[in-house]
């Protein structure tokens, strides 16, 4: 078991250095410029900031995730179809499960984490209230 996540962290630390490693850096990026997107969205509509909606209110998760990942969904399969061409051409089989943690980790992390403060920057830098829970 020690072997198998160790090899899985080798791999996953050696992408950024082999082929499509540009990826790294424009994934990323278009899931930042998605999120900033999304967060003046949510800010002109004072709507609360994003990942803390998902996490507080549990009556608009589920709406709050599909309007996620609609914006996101994209990305994220990119990302996924991208490092399984990078697995099969300099790993020469499927790992899935690293697959998914690139993708998560290209698209999905940089957007939850970016959507929210750029919400309350927006609502700051204009002089708005918080908001009082409104979902996506």
């Amino acid at each position: 078991m020690v072997d198998l996540l160790s090899q899985t962290w080798q791999e996953i630390t050696a992408r950024p250095d082999g082929p499509l490693a540009m990826r790294f850096y424009l994934q990323p990026l278009m899931a930042t410029l998605l999120a900033v997107r999304d967060g003046v969205k949510d800010a002109r509509e004072a709507r609360p900031a994003y990942l803390w909606a998902v996490v507080s209110t549990p009556e608009h998760r589920r709406e709050l995730l599909r309007s996620g990942w609609r914006s996101i969904g994209k990305v994220f399969l990119i990302a996924l179809v991208l490092d399984v061409v990078y697995q099969l051409l300099v790993l020469r089989g499927l790992r899935p499960l690293e697959g998914l943690i690139v993708a998560v980790t290209l698209a999905i992390v940089p957007y939850a984490l970016v959507r929210g403060p750029v919400n309350r920057l927006v609502r700051s830098a204009r002089g708005g209230s918080a908001p009082k829970g409104k979902p996506a």
